[in-house]
């Protein structure tokens, strides 16, 4: 059971951002897509998320294609967007009832965990307020509620440190650890090695639309030739004098 992309070229309107993309993430797997902006790593996600669709190549998870099956497909995802997407009008707690409406959750065993995951982040007294009153990190931290709730094969997680407090980044890591302790798939981007490392077990590298290895923290430190103590601002230097240099 995995995550298969296989030759996917794709973009916009005819025009191929990704080229020849090959990607595999099997159960109990996190792998963390790096790049530089621009590199492709939004198109990637949005072809994941069946919002474009490939030019070639094809997407599979546990077996159901994308394209034959999209519902199907769907149904096995969880998002969390850099950019925190609610509904303003709606509560929180209206917004787990429809988190738990989409994937089709019986109330009586998901309100529990919803808790748990509200305890966890701090929003269990705040089930009645309107999404418009949440600050940026504390809509984020719905966002991860709710895609760590519906319980998915996969998690396809863009940036998701930005705006958290430490103690957030903490819980959502161990989560991420938890998913993959219990065999679920998780797709990560981030420009944050301290906690990517903490979180993922395998890096791809995506620059100029193309995959330029796919491997460990160490592979890919002995790949580039970085220090031990680079971080990825190093390795984002020197993907981008690769870009000049063409």
């Amino acid at each position: 059971m995995a995550l298969k992309i296989e030759h996917l070229t794709g973009g916009y309107t005819g025009v191929p951002v990704i080229k020849d993309i090959n990607l595999e993430i099997k159960t109990g797997e996190a792998l963390g897509l790096i790049g530089l902006n621009g590199a492709g790593k939004s198109t990637t996600i949005k072809h994941i998320l069946g919002l474009l669709r490939p030019q070639k190549g094809k997407i599979s998870l546990n077996d159901v294609v994308l394209t034959q099956q999209p519902t199907a497909f769907k149904r096995q995802v969880a998002y969390i967007p850099e950019t925190p997407v609610l509904y303003s009008e709606l509560t929180l707690k209206e917004h787990l009832e429809l988190t738990m409406l989409s994937y089709d959750l019986d109330e009586g065993e998901a309100w529990p965990r919803a808790h748990e995951l509200l305890k966890m982040f701090r929003l269990d007294d705040k089930l009645d307020w309107l999404a418009i009153h949440f600050s940026k990190g504390m809509q984020q931290k719905v966002m991860i509620v709710s895609a760590f709730l519906a319980d998915t094969s996969l998690l396809v997680i863009d940036e998701p440190f930005t705006g958290l407090d430490p103690l957030a980044v903490a819980n959502l890591i161990s989560l991420i650890k938890e998913a993959t302790a219990k065999n679920k798939m998780v797709l990560m981007t981030t420009h944050v090695l301290a906690e990517a490392q903490q979180a993922v077990s395998e890096y791809a590298v995506l620059n100029n639309g193309t995959i330029e290895i796919v491997g460990s923290l160490q592979e890919i430190r002995t790949h580039y030739g970085l220090k031990p103590t680079d971080t990825f601002d190093k390795l984002y230097q020197i993907l981008n004098q690769e870009q000049q240099n063409e």
